[in-house]
């Protein structure tokens, strides 16, 4: 049998509310680039078809949970579809075909290869140029083992679409290479996720990293002293006592009768917006089951702005994911399998993606600027008692960036006290 040199794909993921900055290739680009009249594959447009590349999140979504219908659930689309775009650099036939296929690409012809790798390459670089009000900074970076060298057109290509990092490892020294790795990513999500690798073979070849850190400040921050402990029904019959923020001002919301929820934006600082989905009790699953780009781009058309008295827990969660098993599950089997073609790798077929891990963190907080609260309370002194919308049982949360339309986290809260 011939033997399988292993490649290991990672990925590191954070939403966090720490200091963070970073403008590596702000240089070279603008916020005009995605407006240069060519069609963009990443970002969504309700009024047009366009690609199937924004229901990536949702149905990786529903493959997580079908595993853990009952747990919290968070993880970036943006950060996995970001590391395999960036693999499939290397891919060829049907193991490139099933992969781009999966992350809404199809009709994978020569030219519309590049203009995918071309579009996540304009996304990228105006999200790691984002408003000074918002730290965004999305990276990738490869390590390759002592003495292997991948091939010239991958390298350059990871660097010149994904902007990647060159690193040698020492994959004989399995503990030496991890640490090494895993300092990297330590490093680049501010001391968050200080352990991504839990192990290494020694016939690793090649690990690809991303890493997404996100940091924003509400546009109406709560006011910390509003905090106050109450009730959050996990399900109908167990609760958990959780610290509940409280803001009461204008917010652009709609309650859709035909899914039964509350929809409700709050929008950062900047370019960025968190979407809360608040199910009824009982219908989660229905909600769930509906959740698609037509669905959000529903909701954006019906959001009216409305009084509200918001309250919503303080949260810490995180996420672990075998995205190995899970793109499995949702047909991407070649890659994983002896039958894998990265020959774009390394010139041969003799790669296989061994691993690939997705950890995530969020935290909410009442985190924002002086200026912005005291607007918030002129407004809610002369009005009627705003309609209260209180997040105290499961929901939904999505984090996009509106300026390039992409979705960068998404998640389901069901138990804010499990970390």
């Amino acid at each position: 049998m011939k033997y399988l040199l292993c490649l290991c794909l990672l990925l590191a993921v954070l939403c966090a509310v720490t200091h963070g900055y970073h403008e590596d290739i702000c240089h070279e680009v603008n916020n005009t680039n995605l407006r240069d009249g060519t069609e963009n594959l990443l970002t969504h447009n309700c009024d047009k078809e366009g690609s199937k590349y924004a229901d990536f999140a949702f149905r990786f979504y529903k493959q997580a949970i079908s595993k853990e219908a009952d747990k919290n659930i968070f993880f970036s689309p943006m950060s996995i579809s970001t590391a395999f775009a960036m693999l499939a650099l290397g891919a060829k036939s049907t193991t490139l075909s099933q992969l781009f296929e999966q992350l809404g690409f199809d009709g994978l012809t020569e030219t519309h290869i590049h203009d995918i790798h071309e579009s996540f390459h304009k996304v990228l670089a105006v999200l790691n140029c984002t408003d000074v009000n918002i730290t965004l900074n999305i990276g990738n970076a490869l390590f390759t083992a002592i003495g292997y060298e991948p091939q010239e057109i991958f390298l350059q290509n990871t660097k010149q679409f994904y902007d990647a990092e060159l690193f040698s490892s020492n994959f004989h020294k399995p503990e030496e290479a991890k640490k090494q790795i895993n300092k990297y990513v330590e490093e680049n999500t501010k001391g968050k996720i200080p352990e991504l690798i839990g192990h290494l073979d020694t016939s690793t070849v090649l690990v690809l990293v991303n890493y997404i850190y996100f940091k924003a400040a509400w546009e109406k921050p709560f006011d910390p002293l509003l905090t106050h402990e109450d009730d959050f029904f996990v399900n109908t019959n167990a609760s958990v006592r959780v610290n509940m923020m409280q803001c009461d001002g204008y917010y652009d919301s709609y309650y859709d009768q035909d899914l039964s929820c509350e929809v409700v934006e709050l929008p950062y600082q900047g370019t960025a917006r968190a979407l809360l989905i608040l199910p009824d009790d009982g219908k989660m699953k229905q909600v769930e089951d509906a959740l698609s780009k037509e669905t959000v781009c529903k909701w954006d058309n019906k959001l009216e702005t409305r009084r509200l008295g918001l309250q919503l827990p303080k949260i810490s969660i995180s996420g672990s994911y075998d995205v190995k098993n899970l793109f499995m599950e949702m047909g991407i089997t070649e890659l994983f399998s002896s039958n894998a073609d990265l020959s774009g790798i390394s010139g041969s077929r003799d790669l296989r993606v061994s691993q690939a891990i997705h950890k995530a963190l969020l935290e909410l907080d009442e985190a924002g600027t002086e200026a912005a609260g005291a607007t918030a309370i002129i407004l809610t002194r002369v009005l009627r008692p705003p309609a209260t919308v209180k997040f105290n049982r499961p929901f939904l949360i999505l984090i996009s960036d509106k300026q390039t339309s992409t979705t960068l986290f998404m998640g389901k809260i069901v138990d804010p006290t499990k970390k």
